[in-house]
């Protein structure tokens, strides 16, 4: 018997749950294998929604496929189950896999004639345009959605989504976390540094200082939202007041951070960094140097460190440009 692999795919969560789906295209797909006396070496399944390439179970096949080189049949539903864009075509061309799609009745390899190749491309374009057309589909949803209020998507700590009524709402358990983060983070006496000390040693966990700083400037908590660049009056049920919430922005923007630093930095709080808009500190090294650097609130930053006197060379060059 010939080895061969099953690949099924449906495109969103809602047909997994609706549960006819993935079951129908592998039932389909075995009694396929067993007809032509195919062996199947392995089933994979993938629930995405996603156009964007990198679906696990795909990748998983990709890569049994190329650990296993005496199989080098895939059976699959129909074209729009196994290709979402041109890149899987041309890599599954270039494996010399033969294709089967069972439902439409055709097998595409290397030795098809080239009529069926042009029809098969045709397919390919017009899944293609379905999946586009599905997550323009999918956007337009999510923004009718923001525009009625409702946060089209996973809610930050201290929320949930209500999945019965399909709203948002205070998560009873992790909402004294968001709040303490505010009431701490207002009094002016933490960085993100010590604020992430401080949660870690209440509430026992330990979220990372961009995560810190994203939590406070987001404006969920005092029933807004920003959804693909606009801001939105959401539904939910505010969190905090709005004048704790200016407080921070406030701390954040450094007009009550603690004083009596040791040392003055000339550019303290002027500098904003070009790579991923964080903050830009200073920072003495060897007792004696200032160098600036990207605060890396982020995640890793690219921008180097650079010392005070270079870095004021470099904005007086470019001020007399």
């Amino acid at each position: 018997m010939i080895p061969a692999v099953i690949y099924a795919r449906v495109s969103s969560k809602d047909q997994e749950r609706e549960g006819y789906s993935i079951p129908a295209q592998l039932k389909l797909l075995r009694e396929y294998a067993q007809s032509r006396d195919f062996n199947v070496a392995k089933e994979f399944v993938d629930v995405e929604t996603a156009k964007m390439t990198g679906r696990k179970q795909f990748g998983e096949m990709l890569r049994f496929l190329h650990q296993n080189r005496d199989c080098r049949v895939i059976l699959v539903e129909k074209t729009d189950r196994l290709y979402r864009n041109f890149r899987d075509c041309v890599t599954l061309e270039d494996m010399e896999v033969e294709v089967h799609l069972a439902k439409e009745g055709q097998v595409i390899s290397k030795d098809s004639k080239s009529q069926a190749k042009l029809m098969h491309g045709i397919q390919v374009v017009m899944a293609r345009n379905y999946i586009e057309n599905l997550r323009e589909e999918v956007r337009k949803g999510m923004r009718e959605k923001a525009e009625q209020g409702v946060y089209p998507s996973r809610p930050p700590i201290g929320y949930r989504n209500n999945k019965l009524e399909r709203s948002i709402e205070i998560d009873p358990e992790r909402a004294p976390i968001a709040c303490r983060m505010f009431e701490l983070y207002a009094t002016g006496k933490h960085s993100l540094a010590t604020l992430r000390k401080a949660i870690s040693a209440e509430f026992g966990i330990r979220p990372a200082k961009w995560y810190l700083d994203r939590i406070l400037k987001n404006p969920f908590y005092v029933g807004s939202f920003y959804w693909d660049g606009k801001l939105y009056h959401g539904t939910q049920l505010p969190l905090i007041s709005r004048e704790l919430f200016d407080e921070v922005q406030a701390v954040l923007l450094g007009r009550n951070r603690p004083k009596g630093h040791k040392y003055h930095f000339a550019f303290s709080g002027l500098l904003t960094c070009a790579y991923d808009d964080c903050a830009v500190t200073a920072e003495i090294k060897k007792g004696k140097y200032t160098y600036y650097h990207c605060t890396g609130y982020r995640g890793k930053c690219a921008l180097p460190y650079l010392r005070e006197e270079e870095l004021g060379n470099r904005l007086g060059d470019s001020e007399r440009h």
